[in-house]
């Protein structure tokens, strides 16, 4: 019988359906990249979600956000995401947390219930702490590198973090990861340098809180608030979530 799910079933089969419908994942940040992870995941058959954002829909959003429209601005990320999920599958359980994930707020979220986690927050404390959580209790997380000042999205691809170069984002994690002992990370990431944006960007509502605290040394990641497109941050939450929602349903490359 004929459901929202048929197209992706007759690829995947029954038992990865199911697998997918079974499983929970936390979607940490739900900007430009998160939003369009949650987006996939939810088209994709995951029957829970966890989203993890403090931010409000901007103007400046509108640009690169798919949560973000005219109807939605001011409203917290969470909720418009949450609404839209429901949107697309009712039946689908959606847990909403108005926080943004660092250190100090770590301790509200236990990670032994999650079948994956998504990184695609901006801070790099932040990131570390769900690098150095995921590998405490095992769970698989996949994260997503710098996104902003850039213009190809075909140039994104999928590593170790420990393969990655170019990325001022991803040098700073290989160190701080290597520091505390952390052998493995999957990220997403691309190798083109950033441009240099025209002229600087207005801060808008989610820059004051969400850039990372200043360096403690000299050419330590610092994020600026980025110029961005519409199509750059999309691709990369779309491999993301493609990454997600393959390994959730055990899926296996057919030999040709």
């Amino acid at each position: 019988m004929q459901n929202q799910f048929s197209r992706t079933e007759i690829l995947l089969g029954t038992a990865a359906m199911e697998r997918l419908a079974r499983a929970r994942v936390a979607v940490f940040g739900l900007g430009g990249v998160g939003g369009y992870v949650v987006e996939a995941l939810v088209r994709s058959g995951v029957s829970a979600l966890d989203l993890i954002d403090n931010d409000r829909v901007c103007l400046s959003n509108l640009n690169r956000q798919i949560i973000a429209t005219r109807q939605t601005v001011g409203a917290y990320k969470v909720d418009a995401a949450a609404a839209r999920v429901h949107d697309i599958n009712p039946q689908c359980r959606v847990r909403v947390y108005r926080t943004f994930y660092l250190p100090e707020t770590a301790a509200q979220f236990d990670f032994t219930q999650y079948d994956y986690v998504v990184d695609a927050i901006d801070t790099v404390s932040g990131k570390l702490q769900l690098a150095e959580e995921a590998h405490r209790t095992g769970t698989p997380i996949i994260s997503c590198m710098g996104a902003g000042n850039k213009v190809h999205p075909e140039l994104f691809e999928v590593a170790d973090i420990y393969e990655t170069s170019v990325c001022p984002l991803a040098r700073v994690m290989r160190r701080e990861l290597k520091r505390r002992g952390i052998p493995h990370l999957k990220v997403v990431y691309s190798r083109e340098k950033a441009i240099t944006p025209l002229e600087p960007a207005e801060p808008d509502c989610e820059a004051p809180e969400s850039a990372p605290p200043a360096p403690a040394e000299p050419g330590a990641y610092r994020r600026a608030v980025p110029g961005s497109t519409a199509f750059v941050p999309a691709a990369a939450g779309m491999i993301l979530a493609g990454e997600v929602v393959r390994e959730l349903a055990g899926y296996v490359e057919q030999a040709e």
